[in-house]
């Protein structure tokens, strides 16, 4: 556990939050009050996926869409 004044801790605030990355940071203030900084790891979003490789071509994808979506027309007028 790394304890620091509220001086130090606001003048070397960048090294202080890395240290609070790997173990807990206390701050105390003149009044005798205490602060931990606790390391949260971002919730990661569910659009951030892996990319694939593929030999499709940006046309080969906008085809295959247009293609799709004509095939959907054709149901919806069936119907």
């Amino acid at each position: 556990m790394k304890v620091y004044t509220y001086s130090e801790a606001r003048q070397c605030l960048a090294s202080v939050l890395n240290i609070a990355k790997t173990e807990e940071v206390v701050i105390k203030r003149r009044g005798g009050e205490t602060f931990s900084i606790i390391f949260r790891k971002s919730a990661e979003s569910p659009f951030d996926v892996p990319g694939i490789k593929t030999k499709a071509t940006t046309n080969d994808i906008l085809d295959a869409v247009k293609e799709s979506r004509e095939r959907f027309a054709e149901q919806d007028v069936q119907d």
